[in-house]
């Protein structure tokens, strides 16, 4: 099998053996992004010398007994986590030449541990967006089929993960910007609780839903990777002070005692159904794995994409507030006066989405229209907050799709914002509500287009998610089936 086939887990192994190296591994890498990048387009930036000397670092920290479970690991990075000294956008044109004087706190983790950053992948411009075409540096395709979406905001690292350009990549996931991606590409993403993983050096889109989560070609991989993600962080005031397991160990066969809840809201109208077909099938799997069906309620659910386009902008319109032509970022040198220059720099730094949304966020934070948006998205935020409570004092883990519908054509949907914001109508109510989620692949369409399944647990249950996931994947034909390219 080619390296870059491989697993974390399978890596893993082969690096205690000594069957290869980290610069080995690295190279078959770098090998793979030469071949196949011009097709898929999952990179913005590569970091080709600095990962070949960073994985003869960790061949070195091996060698003398040091470094982590990632060490030697190839990784990409989505490019809206700060990396000190490598080029960070966040597929914006504002921020084109912004080189962090720092790093995000999960890349000092996986520093530590001796992983290899093999550049950072191509997203939705500040992750806004659901089909990754609205980066300002060209659309990354799906590995699957290229005239379709990879999904967003994470695109880039779901289909660089796919087309085997990485071992595991990180994503942000804001309204369902891990898991969307992930299922489109096949993969499998998990966004963990909302403060389970640090944000610090994560650039903000809207920072009471922003998550960073791993994207993986398997459920082992992905409680690998959150073991290097979790824990508290001192520099992020969200950050919660919880345990963190090893995750690893909830990766046990037999789903007995367990009961799954399936939202009788997500299997509503505008659910594609191949996709309904697909999810059934998965459910039914977790059945024969011991696990009891029951259906529950989220009632709120329909009102989730309408509170989550008034918070997610105007949480966007002051966080993008900074971005103005004179601290940082792109700024345009012919203006005459100073409200010339915020206008003219933002103008041309920022693309259409990003545009609409920070009018919207502004809007609904006026003066006169606070109450009526901003407060009332929040009350509706509570509710929905309730709604999955009440849904986990009846079951251990809820299950559904990811996304309505299996991936759109590259520009089917440009002209109609509207309908690509429903295509998150199932993962953001996670997001508003704080919870868990993730992604794994459950089958393919008629058209060979994965489909995944998505799992959401009760808030820090990540390792009942992971255990439902893995037994999943045990009974389904689908991990490890790759596209051709």
């Amino acid at each position: 099998m080619e390296l870059s086939a491989l697993t974390i887990h399978e890596s893993q192994k082969l690096l205690a053996t000594g069957a290869t190296s980290s610069v080995a591994l690295t190279t078959a890498f770098l090998a793979r992004m030469a071949a196949v990048e011009p097709t898929v387009a999952a990179y913005i930036t590569e970091n080709r010398e600095q990962a070949l000397l960073q994985a003869a670092a960790a061949d070195s920290m091996r060698a003398r007994g040091a470094g982590g479970p990632l060490c030697g690991i190839p990784l990409a990075i989505k490019d809206v986590i700060c990396t000190k000294g490598l080029r960070t956008t966040a597929g914006s044109r504002i921020l084109e030449n912004f080189i962090p004087p720092y790093d995000a706190t999960v890349m000092v983790k996986l520093q530590e541990q001796g992983a290899v950053c093999l550049g950072k992948t191509s997203m939705d411009e500040f992750a806004m967006g659901s089909g990754n075409e609205n980066c300002a540096f060209g659309t990354p395709h799906n590995p699957w089929n290229r005239d379709y979406i990879c999904g967003g905001s994470s695109g880039g690292s779901a289909a660089a993960v796919a087309a085997d350009e990485c071992l595991a990549s990180l994503g942000s996931d804001t309204g369902g910007s891990i898991r969307q991606p992930a299922s489109h590409c096949g993969m499998v993403g998990l966004k963990p609780t909302y403060g389970r993983v640090s944000r610090f050096g994560l650039l903000a889109f809207a920072s009471s839903l922003d998550q960073i989560g791993p994207i993986t070609k398997d459920v082992t991989d992905a409680a690998i990777m959150l073991n290097a993600l979790a824990g508290h962080d001192p520099r992020d005031s969200t950050s919660a002070r919880q345990a963190t397991p090893d995750y690893t160990r909830a990766l046990v066969t037999g789903l007995t005692g367990l009961t799954v809840g399936v939202p009788r809201e997500y299997f509503g109208a505008g659910l594609d159904p191949e996709v309904a077909e697909v999810v059934r099938h998965g459910i039914d799997q977790l059945k024969a794995a011991g696990a009891e069906i029951k259906e529950v309620s989220l009632p709120h659910t329909e009102y989730g994409v309408a509170a989550y386009y008034i918070i997610a902008p105007a949480e966007a319109s002051s966080n993008l507030a900074r971005y103005d032509g004179i601290r940082y970022g792109r700024r345009d040198m012919e203006a005459d006066t100073l409200m010339e220059l915020y206008s003219r720099s933002r103008s041309q730094g920022f693309g259409e989405e990003v545009k609409r949304r920070i009018l919207i966020g502004t809007y609904a934070l006026s003066s006169g229209y606070y109450d009526a948006y901003y407060k009332k998205a929040s009350q509706v935020r509570t509710l929905i907050v309730e709604d999955y409570r009440q849904a986990f004092s009846q079951c251990d883990i809820l299950v559904s799709p990811v996304t309505p519908t299996p991936a759109w054509k590259i520009g089917e949907k440009v002209s109609d914002p509207l309908s690509v914001y429903l295509s998150d109508l199932l993962t953001i109510p996670g997001n508003l509500a704080g919870v868990p989620g993730m992604s794994v692949p459950c089958g393919f369409s008629s058209s060979g287009l994965p489909i995944g399944l998505q799992l959401q647990a009760s808030h820090f249950d990540e390792e009942t998610m992971l255990r439902v996931a893995y037994n999943l994947e045990q009974r389904l034909d689908v991990a490890g089936r790759k596209p051709l390219l």
